[in-house]
């Protein structure tokens, strides 16, 4: 396997994955996708098997306003994370995570936080086996005022 931080050329591989983990239109992907490119607070990484296929990418970005569950700022935060089904429970998210953590040293980062759905038991399941806890559930509302 082997890492490699997002760069122009391998738009189309991060793509292709990112779809899979949030099913949009692609005009709305390559949107986001080009404006997170240029930004130093993300980060974004793409796990290729010894065949140059791309099976996992990560997205990461530091965060500086609060963040539900820690105490400190700035913060690491996983922003998405999909492993192709057949390679998952091989160490490819753990080794994505810390490649992130390695990062987020340089700007200080004492905490590495997520989320995810509150029914969603399985990314719980990685959050766990990928060594971070639970610190709360929250359920948002919202009211449209007329």
């Amino acid at each position: 396997m082997n890492i490699i931080t997002v760069t122009e050329p391998l738009l189309a591989d991060w793509l292709q994955l990112r779809i899979l983990l949030w099913p949009e239109s692609e005009d709305a992907h390559l949107v986001e996708m080009q404006q997170l490119l240029g930004q130093i607070h993300t980060l974004q990484l793409l796990a290729y098997s010894d065949q140059q296929q791309a099976i996992a990418m990560l997205e990461a970005s530091i965060r500086y306003e609060y963040v539900n569950g820690t105490q400190t700022s700035p913060v690491a935060f996983l922003e998405g994370i999909y492993v192709l089904p057949e390679y998952r429970r091989s160490s490819i998210a753990t080794a994505l995570v810390q490649q992130v953590e390695q990062w987020a040293k340089q700007f200080a980062c004492t905490e590495f936080a997520s989320d995810a759905a509150i029914d969603n038991t399985i990314s719980h399941a990685m959050h766990r086996a990928l060594g971070f806890q639970e610190t709360e559930r929250v359920v948002y509302f919202k009211k449209n005022i007329s």
